[in-house]
């Protein structure tokens, strides 16, 4: 369903995960001033910063200097926000309210996103993004309650519109503790998928949470991911995974990528390695970050051209 702006529709965007037993909640008109609302961020996309993400992606390959084209959702390591220490939630988020709506439920996360990439933004010339939020949909289910918060982004550069994105933001109530994935051996796969097998750690965590400038303590406080949040180890950022995977098509083709989409499905963790596989037919990609277990952590299509 597309919200009209103003409209809170109590509906899930993830469509094909909807539960049928989920009941639905009422419209909560507490948040109907956040649809609509915006924000304009500028950003002089230093080559400075690139080469800090290729360092952290292991990316040699990448020419990072001033001119160069910003690889796809690199974007997410520019636009920074400049929230002050003393904003900060408990969690590391920024205090609810602002841009984002307060929603109340404590767990945040960056759950999937499309962007549509019209020509790729320069490093060293300045850029602006235009945010807008789009909807606001309350669901509950057995689960618990969710809130899933859609947001457009525009990002412009000599006035032209270089990338579209819409984002989903989830929040949830407090759930059970999640169980660590079984290992699993991975065999790759014989149908000449691309594949490559990532050792996630507490390095490379802190250095994408640095990169990003995100805060959020689930990243890199052990303890506090664990008795507060009730993970078994650090949590690998969602952007992080979708970059990875983004990489593997960068290293396996020289094409362009003119869209990509991707979803969360299940947290991944610092406690095992992970593997991506990367399937492609004619003009598209369908890519998969897979669990030690070898269960689908996060899919993503991208087209080509």
């Amino acid at each position: 369903m597309t919200a009209r702006r103003g409209d809170i529709f109590v509906a899930t965007p993830l469509s094909s995960n909807r539960n049928p037993d989920d009941t639905m909640t009422e419209p909560v008109p507490d948040f109907r001033e956040w649809i609509g609302r915006t924000e304009t961020v500028h950003d002089g996309l230093s080559p400075e910063q690139a080469r800090r993400v290729a360092a952290t992606l292991d990316d040699q390959a990448t020419n990072v200097d001033a001119g160069s084209p910003l690889p796809p959702l690199w974007q997410w390591c520019y636009f920074l926000p400049h929230t002050l220490q003393s904003a900060l939630d408990v969690d590391g988020h920024p205090q609810r309210g602002g841009f984002l709506p307060p929603i109340p439920f404590p767990r945040r996360m960056f759950a999937g996103s499309r962007m549509q990439f019209h020509r790729p933004l320069q490093l060293g010339i300045a850029a602006v993004r235009e945010g807008e939020i789009r909807n606001v949909v309350l669901k509950s289910g057995r689960s618990g309650s969710l809130a899933f918060v859609t947001v457009a982004y525009r990002f412009v550069q000599d006035g032209v519109c270089c990338i579209e994105e819409e984002q989903d933001i989830v929040y949830r109530e407090p759930g059970a503790p999640v169980a660590a994935s079984v290992v699993t051996t991975f065999v790759a796969p014989d149908d000449g998928a691309w594949t490559r097998t990532i050792t996630p750690d507490a390095r490379l965590l802190f250095r994408f949470s640095a990169l990003t400038f995100n805060a959020h303590r689930i990243h890199y406080d052990r303890p506090y991911a664990h008795d507060d949040e009730g993970y078994p180890g650090l949590v690998v950022h969602g952007p992080l995974t979708a970059m990875l995977l983004a990489d593997l098509v960068r290293r396996n083709t020289t094409r362009h990528v003119g869209s990509f989409s991707f979803r969360g499905i299940a947290p991944l963790f610092d406690l095992a390695p992970f593997h991506l596989t990367g399937r492609c037919t004619d003009n598209a990609v369908v890519l998969e970050a897979l669990a030690p277990d070898l269960t689908p952590a996060l899919s993503a299509t991208v087209a080509l051209y």
